[in-house]
């Protein structure tokens, strides 16, 4: 069966899932939110809700219809022996399934083919069984930050290349007490008008980050970037 047929077919009839339906069910989900342990919620074979705290010491759960999984499906016929794995590491979860189901496990309708890492809310399918996956905690994380590109001579053009050199040039050697040139002094350096290189310089400012700084500060700023990512050598000066 292909899987676009076996998820057409394990969507049928799905039960409306794990969310609370009475104030009692709440208030367990509740305190278990207080408690800050991440956990699973879903309903067994006669519709109960249940909850299943993920503790630090379980660093790896095992799925299935089996009656020896960790967490055991056993009402439902679509869900494999061993169906999939939930695996703990630094307080993150991830859902494994490198084919160990036949008929596949699934994150917020997508599914899962080797590792997805999960977040606080997402929905897991096993067969037409649904579970909740809440971790209290990460909803105050901050996200990671992502990285920018680093920049390369590939950057940067030719004439604004040739516009950071003149700018460091006063810098070679490592010379400290330097004061880099101005936009005249390096006009008459590349026999280029000041204008053309007020305009290079302004967009070498956004590149390295600087435009932001003071006057009187981008100049420094933007040979300091340039002498320590490597962009600018001392040969090239």
């Amino acid at each position: 069966m292909s899987d676009e047929a076996v998820q057409a077919h394990t969507t049928q009839d799905i039960p409306a899932g794990p969310r609370p339906v009475s104030p009692r069910e709440l208030q367990a989900i509740v305190h278990a939110e207080r408690d800050g342990v991440p956990f699973l919620v879903y309903r067994d074979s006669e519709g109960v809700q249940r909850l299943l705290a993920l503790t630090p010491d379980r660093a790896e759960l095992g799925i299935g219809r089996n009656s020896a999984a960790d967490l055991p499906i056993t009402w439902d016929g679509e869900v494999s022996g061993l169906h999939a794995q939930l695996e703990q590491s630094a307080g993150e979860h991830a859902l494994v399934d490198d084919g160990l189901s036949r008929n596949g496990s699934f994150v917020n309708g997508e599914r899962v083919r080797g590792r997805r890492r999960l977040q606080d809310g997402d929905m897991l399918r096993f067969g037409r069984t649904v579970l909740l996956f809440r971790s209290p905690l990460a909803s105050g994380r901050q996200p990671t930050a992502v990285a920018p590109e680093p920049l390369t001579a590939a950057s940067l053009s030719v004439q604004q290349r040739r516009v950071l050199i003149a700018l460091c040039r006063p810098f070679r050697d490592g010379v400290g007490l330097a004061t880099p040139p101005t936009n005249q002094e390096i006009a008459d350096e590349l026999f280029v008008t000041a204008d053309a290189v007020k305009v290079h310089l302004r967009a070498l400012f956004d590149k390295f980050g600087v435009a932001d700084l003071p006057q009187n500060k981008k100049r420094l700023a933007l040979v300091r970037s340039a002498l320590q990512s490597g962009l600018i050598a001392d040969r090239d000066m």
